[in-house]
């Protein structure tokens, strides 16, 4: 039975504090809701832009499609995963506060510019940017949080409830999604200036994707308004003006004192992450196999041409995909509250990350090779699972990875972390699964099954590797290390 905590009130929260919580949680909400976005458009994207079809005549995966799918996924995760470790080191050299502001200012203009892309090296570029911002978001955020409030089981609380914003966001960008695909038709038409080509033309002014994409300036509103009222870490102020803080190394993070730590956490990041885009991300390019999709949509195929009957598949499994969305996300809400609640009860950070990972090593392989080949309403109920076991692990490491560096290193080594095992690493298991789901030895009758049955391989394998690896993770003390 995990060691508890003595029961003790922590202080009641000032209004600048709330004000702290709240543009920290709408940060968190909208790095998911940017992550999750481009699953929802990249189908409807590439074949606007491109002219790319997600399968060959015969069923079978068509390789163009993976290749983009893995440069989407990937390529701007490298270029976060990059900048997003010099952004660490900024947040531990210049400051806390300033680094948040504009990491968020540049992914909400980055999004709002992806809407008018002419074609798919455009998008990808925004993207890349998009991800620079969410990357260097996090790590100042996190490091941000855990300095503002000194009380060992409110920065746990706090740090908790507010990283679950972030599954508001993955349930937001699926409503939000799922509207604009209902009503895209009626709202005004996404041109651009005579003047302006960015090598090419908008083909479709009223594709759902691309107000999709530009809904993503939204965290910008509130940030403009709030940020007079954001005060620096106090815990970084105060080494500064003293004149102690000591200069941030990526080199100190393999020390002898904290090198186990880096590599652990690295490696688990890496496959936390594995499982949300080698498995869960690949949900909306899983949905068009689906019995219920297959029949709705040749029930609705009579008398239409094949260009219709294209956008009528795509439609259909976009509104689809969306509800799933949406439901997952309800489910990795739940986890990560979950989290919340566990992180300020059981002091082992070993035991806390196992209560998640254990059933997960089971139920992800089981959804994904059956559930999700079988019928629609055994998605709904297999990817709340899913994602509840897979996602409240993102906030563990929110609230873990504050208590094993100093104030010097915070940023450095959450980055690290979080940018080289999650964004570098485990995202580009979303390029490996669109690549293993193209080689004949995976069974399945067409592309759908093919993902499907891929996904839930590589979803037991990060899963097992973190598992093992939990073995290693070394244990905090509660108490900000100086």
């Amino acid at each position: 039975m995990p060691e508890l905590l003595p029961a003790d009130k922590a202080p009641r929260l000032t209004m600048v504090q709330w004000l702290i919580c709240i543009i920290a949680s709408i940060g968190f909400a909208f790095d998911i809701y940017e992550l999750l976005m481009l699953p929802l458009i990249v189908r409807p994207a590439m074949m606007e832009l491109q002219g790319v079809m997600p399968s060959l005549a015969d069923g079978s995966a068509n390789p163009e499609f993976a290749m983009w799918i893995g440069r989407l996924f990937y390529i701007p995760a490298v270029v976060g995963g990059l900048f997003g470790m010099l952004g660490g080191y900024l947040t531990d050299k210049l400051g806390r506060r300033r680094v948040l502001t504009w990491s968020i200012l540049l992914y909400a203009a980055s999004a709002f510019a992806s809407g008018y892309s002419t074609s798919m090296w455009m998008l990808l570029f925004l993207r890349c940017t998009t991800f620079v911002g969410v990357c260097v978001e996090f790590v100042a955020a996190v490091a941000w949080l855990a300095e503002l409030f000194p009380d060992h089981k409110q920065r746990e609380r706090v740090l908790g409830y507010t990283q679950a914003f972030s599954s508001f966001g993955g349930i937001l960008v699926a409503l939000v999604n799922g509207w604009i695909v209902n009503h895209a038709g009626g709202f005004p038409a996404i041109t651009l200036p005579e003047w302006i080509s960015l090598g090419g033309t908008i083909s479709d002014p009223h594709a759902a994707w691309r107000y999709t994409l530009m809904s993503g300036l939204i965290p910008a509103i509130p940030l403009i308004i709030i940020r007079p009222f954001l005060p620096e870490s106090p815990a970084w102020a105060a080494k500064k003006a003293a004149g102690t803080l000591k200069r941030p190394s990526f080199r100190a993070l393999f020390s002898p004192e904290f090198r186990r730590t880096t590599i652990v956490t690295t490696i688990m990041f890496a496959c936390s992450y594995g499982a949300a885009f080698g498995a869960i991300q690949q949900i909306p390019r899983i949905v068009p196999g689906l019995p219920e999709i297959r029949q709705k949509v040749a029930k609705q195929s009579e008398g239409k041409t094949a260009a219709e009957i294209k956008k009528l598949e795509s439609i259909t499994s976009q509104s689809t995909a969306a509800n799933v969305t949406k439901v997952q996300e309800l489910g990795g809400l739940l986890g990560r509250v979950a989290l919340a609640i566990l992180a300020v009860v059981v002091v082992s950070r070993r035991s806390l990350i196992r209560v998640f990972q254990v059933p997960g090593l089971l139920i992800v392989p089981f959804v994904f090779a059956y559930c999700n080949t079988q019928s629609l309403n055994l998605m709904y109920f297999g990817m709340f699972f899913v994602a509840f076991f897979t996602v409240a692990q993102f906030s563990f490491w929110g609230n873990y990875l504050p208590l094993v560096y100093p104030v010097h290193l915070r940023g450095t080594g959450e980055s690290f972390a979080a940018n080289v095992g999650g964004r570098m690493i485990g995202t580009s298991f979303a390029w490996f699964t669109s690549w293993v789901a193209t080689m004949s030895f995976i069974p399945g009758s067409g592309a759908p099954a093919k993902i499907a049955y891929t996904a839930a391989m590589v979803g037991f394998g990060v899963y097992f590797v973190g598992f093992i690896c939990s073995f290693f993770l070394p244990e905090p003390q509660h108490a900000d290390s100086e």
